[in-house]
């Protein structure tokens, strides 16, 4: 009868672990950094370097950008496959045991290939390579060794060797595959800047992002309208405005003409002001006591100017209207929360 595997417990992660494990940390982050340093050194200057000629292979690429690898130079491969998508260069990861029994098809001769190997030997990406090769798709490969067989197939190489692994035993892609992912990041920043990528851009394909939501939502598609908007007549007497700002949730309402354009405010905080100075409610109308040519914005205009200019004049309330002058919704500080633009 087999005998399930036991953890050892025979060790404890006392002081002394803790000591050796932040010695250990600080020696794999040094390693790391070292070996993303020597990339750099690695680069060249020249446009003739393997590095520009690989940004510029891609660049041109009329395809999309495919990148494959085995093992943890697949699990890379994804994540370059994924950034460079997010960043204005159309590509996908494609695993390569699974190409050479059918997902090749995907692969035509407009692509670019990359394909990720430390060793440059991958038994996966050697079977494929001839295929891709007749496609008459172009062939970047990242590896470790320039003289491997996958390195001398490829039309241009990028040397991502590193001096030895993070991993005590030197076993374990620790510094080899940190390597191979900055390669990657250095492609997709040289692509989106030369392709004129700019923050808009990143919104578009990051709709349910921090930056997307920020880049992408105007006032319009989250400001109050209709009945949702207080609003009073300016010769209305103050209770009538304060029942308005109540029924309405909004801490203030706006002060409308009779062609309902804006022409004033009167919020929670005025009415703050009033009872410290013991005015009487009863007979003032909202003329007397609103402020007049309130901050005004466009529905057309970012949400994100509503949080400047709530933060500019340290308001919490904002009208919007329209070109004409007319009020057209209303918009509050906890609205823009809700939609996660601030």
């Amino acid at each position: 009868m087999s005998v399930p595997h036991e953890k050892k417990t025979s060790q404890r992660f006392d002081k002394t672990s803790a000591l050796r494990a932040l010695e250990l940390a600080r020696e794999t982050l040094q390693i790391e950094a070292d070996a993303i340093l020597a990339l750099k050194n690695r680069l060249g200057s020249s446009p003739d370097s393997d590095f520009a000629k690989a940004a510029s292979l891609l660049f041109y690429c009329n395809g999309r950008v495919v990148v494959s690898g085995m093992g943890k130079s697949g699990h890379i491969a994804r994540k370059i496959a994924a950034t460079l998508a997010s960043t204005g260069t159309p590509a996908m990861f494609v695993h390569p045991a699974e190409a050479a029994h059918g997902d090749l098809g995907m692969v035509t001769e407009s692509d670019a290939f990359i394909a990720i190997s430390n060793s440059g030997e991958s038994e996966e990406l050697l079977a494929i390579v001839p295929v891709i090769k007749r496609l008459g798709a172009k062939l970047i490969s990242m590896t470790g060794r320039p003289d491997s067989t996958l390195a001398g197939l490829a039309d241009v190489h990028l040397n991502i060797a590193v001096a030895k692994e993070a991993c005590p035993l030197n076993l374990a892609p620790t510094a080899s595959t940190t390597a191979t992912l900055a390669m990657g990041d250095a492609l997709a920043v040289a692509l989106l800047d030369a392709r004129g990528f700019r923050e808009d851009d990143f919104a578009r394909s990051h709709p349910g992002g921090a930056l997307g939501r920020r880049l992408l939502t105007h006032v319009r598609d989250i400001m109050r309208t209709g009945d949702d908007i207080p609003s009073v007549q300016p010769e209305a007497l103050l209770p009538a405005a304060l029942l308005e700002v109540t029924r309405k949730g909004l801490a203030m309402t706006a002060v409308v003409d009779k062609d309902f354009r804006a022409i004033g405010i009167f919020t929670d905080g005025d009415l703050r002001r009033l009872i410290e100075q013991g005015k009487d409610f009863s007979r003032s109308t909202v003329r007397e006591v609103m402020h007049a040519n309130p901050r005004m914005l466009g529905p057309d205009q970012l949400a994100v100017e509503a949080v400047d200019m709530m933060e500019k004049f340290r308001i919490n309330q904002v009208l919007v209207v329209d070109a004409t002058g007319l009020l057209v919704g209303a918009l509050h500080i906890h609205d823009l929360t809700r939609a996660k633009v601030i």
